[in-house]
C-alpha cells in the first residue's frame, strides 16, 4: 500500500522542519553539544511540527552517526525510529490517556531501562487534557527523571498547562506556517508525485489547511487520488467548501469599486455553487483587512511577502490605491457584524447582503 504524502513527506532532518527556524536552531545545537533537556513542553497550532520535532530529538538522542546536529538516517536506531519500531519511543495520546492510572503506568514505564536506545523518549501529545490529579502525578516525573529519559509535551491550547508543569520544562512555541511556505512545500510535492495542479489550486489547497502541513498534505493526497487528469481550482473549490483567491479578489474589486449589482450577483454565484457562506465571509474579511492594512502603512506589505505569493501581494497593492478609508472601513465594520450573525443563522446569505448594501449605498 503506498504512503500518504503525510507521511512520506515528514521531515526526517531538523533542517527539514520548514517555518520554525529559531527552534531548529536551537535544537540542532543542543543535538550537536549531546545537551538536550529532559523535558520539553512544545506549544502552537495543529499542523505546525510539534510531534514531528518531537520525533527527531528521539532520533538524534539516539543517533550513533551524528552529523552536525543532525540524525544520519541511515544507523539501526535511525532506521527503527523511521520505520516506527523503536520500542524506546513511546507516544502517548492524552485525549484518550487522561486519568491518573495512565500517568501511573508511565511512571512506572520510565523507571526500566531503555531496551536498545541510550534514551528512552516519552512523547505526550494533546497534554492538555490531561486531568488534574494526572497533571499533579507527571510532576513528580518532571522533577526527578532518570538520566536516560526525555520527555516532550506537545499541546494546542499552552494556556490549559498548570504552571507547575511548564515551569520544570524548557517551552518552545511554534508559528503558524506561512502561507507562502507552505504552498512551496506543496509544489515540490506535486513535482515530485507528477500531480497537475493549477497554481491557485494550489494555493487554495494551502490556504484550506490553515497553517498545517499535515492538513495540506493529506488534501494534496486526496484530491491527486480523485481526479487523475488534473486539479482546476474550481474541483478544489467543491471538495473544501472555500474559493479561490480569483474569486476573492473579483469580489473586493467590485466592493472598492462600489459596484453593487456585481458585487450581490458574485455572492449569488457562490452561494448557488454550495460554497460556505461563512468561510466565503472570513477569508473576503480577511482579504479587505489586508488592503486596508497596506493601503494605511505600504510598509506592511513587506510583512505580508512573508505569508502571500507575489501575485497576491501584487493584487492587494493595486486594491489599496482605491481604498477610501471613511466608506470601506465601514463596509469592512459591515461585514464583521454580518460574519458574526450568518454563523448561527439558517439564511446565511442575507446579512452577508444587507451588508454590501448597506457598505455601498451611497
Amino acid at each position: 500500500m503506498p504512503q500518504a504524502f503525510y507521511r512520506r513527506y515528514r521531515p526526517s532532518t531538523f533542517s527539514d522542519v520548514l517555518g520554525q527556524e529559531t527552534i531548529v536552531r536551537i535544537l540542532k545545537e543542543a543535538a550537536r553539544r549531546g545537551a538536550f533537556s529532559h523535558a520539553y513542553l512544545f506549544a502552537g497550532p495543529r499542523g505546525s511540527g510539534k510531534t514531528t520535532t518531537a520525533r527527531l530529538i528521539a532520533k538524534a538522542a539516539n543517533c550513533t552517526v551524528l552529523m552536525d546536529g543532525e540524525p544520519c538516517n541511515e544507523c539501526p536506531s535511525c532506521m527503527e525510529m523511521n520505520e516506527g519500531r523503536n520500542l524506546d519511543v513511546i507516544e502517548i495520546d492524552a485525549a484518550s490517556n487522561r486519568g491518573i492510572d495512565e500517568i501511573r503506568n508511565l511512571k512506572e514505564n520510565v523507571r526500566s531501562a531503555p531496551s536498545r536506545a541510550r534514551f528512552k523518549v516519552f512523547i505526550i501529545d494533546e497534554v492538555h487534557m490531561l486531568t488534574t490529579p494526572a497533571f499533579n502525578a507527571l510532576l513528580k516525573t518532571l522533577e526527578e527523571p532518570p538520566e536516560q529519559v526525555i520527555l516532550i509535551l506537545a499541546t494546542t491550547e499552552f494556556e490549559k498547562i498548570p504552571p507547575t508543569i511548564t515551569s520544570r520544562t524548557q517551552q518552545f512555541h511554534f508559528k503558524r506556517v506561512p502561507l507562502k511556505v507552505l504552498t512551496e512545500k506543496l509544489m515540490r510535492i506535486a513535482e515530485t508525485e507528477k500531480v497537475r495542479i493549477e497554481p491557485e489550486a494550489l494555493e487554495l489547497v494551502a490556504s484550506a489547511a490553515e497553517g498545517s502541513f499535515r492538513e495540506a498534505e493529506s488534501l494534496l493526497d486526496q484530491l491527486s487520488t480523485a481526479y487523475t487528469d488534473g486539479i482546476s481550482t474550481e474541483r478544489v473549490e467543491r471538495m473544501v467548501g472555500k474559493v479561490g483567491f480569483g474569486t476573492l479578489n473579483e469580489c473586493a474589486r467590485y466592493l472598492l469599486a462600489g459596484d453593487t449589482d456585481a458585487a450581490l450577483a458574485l455572492i449569488s454565484e457562490v452561494a448557488d455553487l454550495g460554497h460556505h457562506l461563512p468561510q466565503f465571509t472570513k477569508d473576503l474579511i480577511q482579504f479587505l483587512r489586508r488592503v486596508a492594512v497596506v493601503s494605511v502603512s505600504p510598509k506592511m506589505g513587506e510583512k505580508l511577502a512573508k505569508e502571500l505569493t507575489d501575485t497576491h501581494l501584487a493584487a492587494l497593492r493595486e486594491h489599496a490605491k482605491h481604498f477610501l478609508m471613511t466608506e470601506h472601513l465601514q463596509l469592512l465594520k459591515g461585514l464583521i457584524d454580518a460574519y458574526a450573525q450568518m454563523r448561527y443563522s439558517q439564511f446565511a446569505i442575507i446579512p452577508l447582503e444587507i451588508a454590501v448594501i448597506e457598505g455601498l449605498r451611497k
